[in-house]
């Protein structure tokens, strides 16, 4: 249960109209914390609110907000703060991916995928975290496997998952003693709207058998966040592979990658 002497917690998760954000706003909601959902897309918070109060009996409020936008993460703590809401749990979900050669690729797009995926990140977490250490909470940080790779022809967003990954290691070492905790929830390929987003096209044979169910991935991050882990990378496979690939000449795995995106472009 989330309760402690009755009283309700209340965790924000970004990005919670789809995927994994959505899957862990039901866990959330199922062990009773009342929610700030955040995602673009009103109707879809709406849908999922009424979801959330009906099954489980929780408040839920809806916050529609374009993390692209610099002062969405001000204009959302501004307006938790005046409406006395104090959070236990931030969830730092919501982020996009893009794909090509960099010397092709959009910058307005990529300036919005790291102003998303880092700099709405950090400026949340920069918000919101005195209120978790002092009601000894919980961040949480989805990042991805990609963050332990470099990836050509995806570069900006592997980079920027390795941003979130030695962002929350460092936060979590730096929270130690206070009874808040950090953890970095790094899953592999999983099937949500985030492939059509990043225009990465189907799955090529050799990442099939590492696509894992969007419901499991939520509740191993979700476990691994309730327990303070520090990081957390749902699916065995996933995990050999990035233990493995820490044993592999980084030159040698930068081109695995990029042989990657070739054979999912081409679809073999």
């Amino acid at each position: 249960m989330s309760t402690s002497n009755s009283v309700p917690k209340t965790a924000l998760v970004t990005g919670a109209s789809s995927g994994i954000g959505l899957e862990l706003a039901r866990l959330f909601a199922r062990d009773g914390y009342h929610l700030v959902l955040v995602a673009r897309n009103r109707d879809a918070l709406c849908d999922l609110a009424e979801e959330l109060h009906s099954h489980y009996g929780v408040e839920v409020r809806v916050a529609p907000k374009d993390l692209s936008h610099p002062f969405a993460p001000v204009e959302l703590y501004q307006e938790l703060q005046e409406a006395g809401i104090a959070l236990d749990v931030l969830v730092n979900n919501a982020g996009f991916g893009g794909s090509g050669p960099f010397i092709q690729t959009d910058w307005n797009n990529e300036a919005e995928m790291m102003q998303v995926n880092i700099i709405a990140l950090v400026h949340l977490t920069k918000l919101f975290l005195p209120q978790i250490v002092a009601r000894k909470g919980k961040l949480l940080n989805v990042g991805s496997v990609a963050g332990f790779l470099p990836g050509p022809y995806t570069s900006i967003y592997y980079a920027s998952k390795a941003f979130v990954l030695h962002f929350t290691e460092a936060l979590a070492e730096e929270l130690s003693g206070t009874g808040a905790t950090a953890t970095c929830l790094c899953p592999g390929p999983v099937q949500t709207n985030f492939q059509k987003r990043a225009h990465t096209g189907g799955s090529s044979r050799a990442n099939q058998g590492l696509y894992m169910d969007v419901r499991e991935v939520a509740r191993l991050g979700y476990e691994a966040m309730k327990e303070g882990k520090r990081v957390v990378i749902p699916g065995w496979k996933n995990r050999l592979l990035t233990n493995v690939l820490r044993l592999v000449p980084r030159d040698t795995v930068t081109k695995m990658v990029g042989r990657a995106y070739a054979a999912k472009k081409s679809g073999n």
